[in-house]
């Protein structure tokens, strides 16, 4: 069956129907990734987006569903130069056709990805239509495509109820009998996994819960999540998140959870052209001048034009385009990062940060 990817500057590109089959409107956005497409698809931060993958062929070994990051695909819609039929792979349960069709997530094969992230790249991320319609009209498409926000996805991504999950000290038991507090902005499954392989008792809380009801779960420290959307709609976590600031206890923060900080502390952020996504981004860490390779999923980042040097201080920097990837804040047990420690990509470049955390919980 045919199919459709219609952008809001008028471009139409035509390809195959793959997974289930209905119409919609969302933001395009690419990511670079070569392998870990189910991770992508599993990763509640692409809530509210349409996922082009970069790489030519995806789906060549299927759907293994212990590496999913959540309990089901978050993106609208699933954008691919070729989508593989017959997985292979002894870990595989089913094919990402099936995967898609079972949870109700539409896409488009066969379109020129390379030419599609061209435009991103030079006109920035925007807003498109995938429809099987072959009579579609594009006067009447464009203005619903240009007037779509993602909105204020959070609390569709975070969980509904708190939840704990036990220590497991697979990798360490350097946080043995340490308690963290997990907010869960749309967070992935490996962050809470990462500190209960050292040790950690994660409980997670939903993203609408106050600050006084996480401190008074007493956590020796508190870790802000990934998520969805654009940070400065979250005015009501902001708000509380600005409390956990003034309380002195520790924090580790992620992705989101880095930018809401910035924003609750009087920092600012911007929407950038067309963000960054993929598990290939050179980062550097200012105090020693190392670099490592992160994974990253974000379309907003932190102005460092407007940071308070008395408040906080840049950590991290994007080695491609000199953007923040990650704040030192002064005089508190606080730390943040744009990227990803809790993926792989290096393979675990950057896993250190949560021994780093566990260490800062410890004094």
């Amino acid at each position: 069956m045919k199919a459709f990817l219609i952008l809001e500057d008028g471009t139409v590109f035509e390809g195959l129907h793959i997974g289930a089959q209905r119409e919609i409107i969302s933001e395009i956005v690419f990511n670079t990734s070569m392998a870990g497409y189910l991770e992508v698809l599993t990763d509640p931060s692409y809530a509210g987006q349409a996922v082009c993958m970069t790489y030519p062929l995806i789906g060549n070994y299927g759907i293994c569903k212990e590496d999913m990051e959540s309990t089901k695909p978050w993106p609208d819609g699933f954008i691919v130069r070729e989508l593989s039929r017959i997985p292979s792979n002894f870990r595989c349960d089913i094919s990402i056709q099936q995967f898609l069709e079972e949870h109700g997530v539409p896409g488009i094969a066969g379109i020129d990805t390379r030419a599609l992230t061209r435009i991103l790249r030079e006109k920035g991320t925007m807003n498109g239509m995938i429809t099987t319609d072959e009579q579609y009209d594009l006067e009447k498409i464009i203005p619903q495509l240009k007037a779509y926000t993602t909105g204020k996805v959070v609390e569709r991504a975070s969980c509904s109820e708190k939840y704990t999950l036990q220590a497991t000290s697979t990798f360490s038991e350097n946080g043995a009998g340490l308690r963290v507090a997990l907010l869960d902005l749309g967070a992935k499954n490996n962050i809470a996994r990462s500190l209960a392989a050292r040790g950690c008792e994660v409980t997670v809380y939903p993203a609408r819960t106050t600050a006084e009801e996480i401190l008074a779960g007493k956590p020796d420290g508190i870790m802000l999540s990934n998520g969805p959307g654009d940070p400065k709609e979250c005015t009501a976590v902001i708000e509380e998140i600005r409390k956990l600031y003034a309380s002195d206890t520790p924090i580790f923060a992620i992705c989101l959870g880095h930018q809401l900080m910035a924003l609750a502390t009087g920092a600012d952020t911007f929407k950038m052209k067309y963000g960054h996504r993929g598990g290939n981004h050179p980062v550097k860490d200012l105090s020693t001048g190392r670099v490592y390779i992160s994974s990253q999923n974000h379309g907003y980042v932190v102005d460092m034009d407007k940071l308070d040097p008395q408040i906080a201080t840049p950590a991290f920097i994007n080695v491609n385009d000199g953007t923040n990837e990650g704040l030192s804040y002064t005089g508190k047990n606080i730390f943040t990062v744009q990227f990803h420690p809790e993926a792989c990509p290096g393979p675990q470049d950057s896993s250190y940060l949560f021994d780093r955390f566990i260490e800062m919980m410890r004094t």
